[in-house]
C-alpha cells in the first residue's frame, strides 16, 4: 500500500472544504467546524491535556484518509475509564501518559472515526493505521493507542490487527415507526405507562413550557444562557466549570446550523433549563443539560421525552442520550453494547489488558441481559 504518513498538529492544517469532502456521512462530530472549533476555543490544546495529533495518509500527495487523534496527558473527558491502568503503569515505574486517543472529545457517541477518500477501502486504511501506530509510539514515547466508540466493523478490523476490545453498556431509544408519543407508550405495561405520563404531567403542573429549537432559530443570548446551565451542572457534579469553554458555545455551535438543537424549558417567559442535542440523518445525540433551579421531573422531560418526541416527528431511527444512567431503562431506553479498542506498547502490560478485557466482557453481557428484564414494555 503506497501511503505515506503525515502527523497534523491542527485540523487547520487541512482546508475545511477538503476535510469535509472526506466525510462519508453526516455525523456531526467529524465536521471540520467541530474538530477545529474545539482547538480554536481552547477545549483541545496542550494546556487542556488534549494535544491535537491527527494522523493523515497521503497517496502521491493527495489525502487518502485522516484519523482525528489527540495526545492525552490525563484520562478526563473520555467516558471509557482506564485510571486503574494508569495506576498499574506507575507501579511498574512506567509512564502511562502521554497516550494516543482516537475519539470524539467529551462525546461518548458511537459513530465513524475516519475520514477517507471513497477510492480507498476503509478496512485497509484502518489496518494501515494499526501498522503505523507502533512506529509513532516509539518515536513519540507514547504508551498506548485507544479507539473509543467506533462502529462494530471497525472493531473487528482492529481486533484482527491485535487490539483488545472493551465493552460497555449504554441505553438507547429505537424508533419502531411510532406515529406519535402515545404510540410509543402503547408498548408499555399499564403501570409503567401511567408513571411516565404522570412525570410529563408534573412538568406542566409547575407552569413549565418546553420547546425544541434548531440552531438556525437560536440567538447568542440563547447560547449564553445555555452555557450558564452547563457550567452550573458541572459545578454541582464535579466542582469545575466543564470541559467546554464559553467561546465554544458562542462561536462553534452556531456554525453547525440545524445539526445542533436546544430543548429549552421556560417558566413565566424565562428560560430556566435546557438540554443540548446534535443530530445526523438517522440519529439524535443528547449531550448536556443544565438548570437554574430544580423542578420535579424536568430532567426527564428535557433530556429524554423531548428527544423521543423529536425523533418521532422527524423520522429519526435512534436516540443516543449519552453514557450511563440506569434510570433510562424504565423510560424505554434499551441496553446496547458499545466498544473501544486498545493497543499497549509494553508486551506484558498489553497481555494483562487483553485478559482484563476478556473477563470484563462476560460481566458486561450478564449486565446487559439483566437490564433487559427491567424494560417497561409489555411481556410477549
Amino acid at each position: 500500500m503506497s501511503l505515506s504518513l503525515e502527523l497534523l498538529g491542527s485540523a487547520h492544517d487541512v482546508p475545511a472544504s477538503e476535510w469535509d469532502n472526506l466525510r462519508r456521512s453526516n455525523y456531526p462530530f467529524l465536521r471540520h467546524d467541530f474538530i477545529a472549533g474545539l482547538e480554536d476555543t481552547r477545549c483541545t490544546t496542550a494546556e487542556s491535556g488534549w494535544t491535537p495529533l491527527h494522523l493523515c495518509l497521503r497517496d502521491a500527495g493527495r489525502i487518502a484518509a485522516i484519523l482525528p487523534a489527540w495526545l492525552k496527558t490525563h484520562s478526563y473527558g473520555e467516558y471509557v475509564f482506564d485510571w486503574s491502568w494508569a495506576d498499574a503503569w506507575q507501579r511498574t515505574g512506567l509512564s502511562y501518559y502521554p497516550k494516543l486517543l482516537t475519539a470524539i472529545p467529551f462525546t461518548p457517541a458511537t459513530g465513524p472515526r475516519l475520514l477517507h477518500d471513497p477510492a480507498w477501502d476503509e478496512a485497509q486504511l484502518w489496518a494501515r493505521f494499526a501498522d503505523l501506530v507502533p512506529e509513532i509510539a516509539a518515536e513519540l514515547k507514547i504508551s498506548s493507542w485507544h479507539v473509543l466508540f467506533p462502529e462494530r466493523p471497525v472493531t473487528r478490523v482492529l481486533e484482527s490487527a491485535g487490539l483488545h476490545t472493551r465493552q460497555q453498556v449504554q441505553f438507547h431509544w429505537h424508533n419502531q415507526g411510532y406515529g406519535d408519543f402515545d404510540a410509543f407508550l402503547d408498548r408499555f405495561a399499564s403501570r409503567k405507562r401511567k408513571a411516565l405520563r404522570r412525570e410529563r404531567r408534573r412538568v406542566e403542573e409547575q407552569g413549565l413550557t418546553l420547546n425544541m429549537r434548531p440552531g438556525s432559530e437560536l440567538s447568542e443570548q440563547d447560547w449564553q444562557r445555555f452555557h450558564r446551565f452547563y457550567q452550573m451542572t458541572y459545578a454541582k457534579r464535579s466542582g469545575h466549570g466543564g470541559y467546554l469553554t464559553r467561546e465554544f458555545f458562542l462561536d462553534v455551535l452556531p456554525k453547525l446550523g440545524d445539526q445542533v438543537l436546544l430543548a429549552l424549558a421556560e417558566s413565566q417567559g424565562e428560560a430556566v433549563a435546557g438540554a443540548l442535542y446534535f443530530r445526523d440523518d438517522e440519529t439524535l445525540y443528547g449531550r448536556y443539560w443544565g438548570c437554574l433551579r430544580e423542578y420535579d421531573c424536568l430532567h426527564f422531560e428535557t433530556c429524554y421525552y423531548q428527544g423521543i418526541d423529536y425523533c418521532i416527528r422527524n423520522g429519526l431511527k435512534r436516540f443516543d442520550p449519552g453514557a450511563q444512567g440506569e434510570h433510562k431503562i424504565q423510560r424505554g431506553f434499551e441496553p446496547v453494547i458499545t466498544e473501544s479498542c486498545h493497543w499497549i506498547a509494553q508486551p506484558e502490560l498489553n497481555a494483562a489488558v487483553g485478559n482484563f478485557a476478556r473477563q470484563e466482557q462476560r460481566h458486561i453481557a450478564a449486565y446487559q441481559n439483566e437490564a433487559r428484564t427491567l424494560l417497561p414494555f409489555k411481556r410477549g
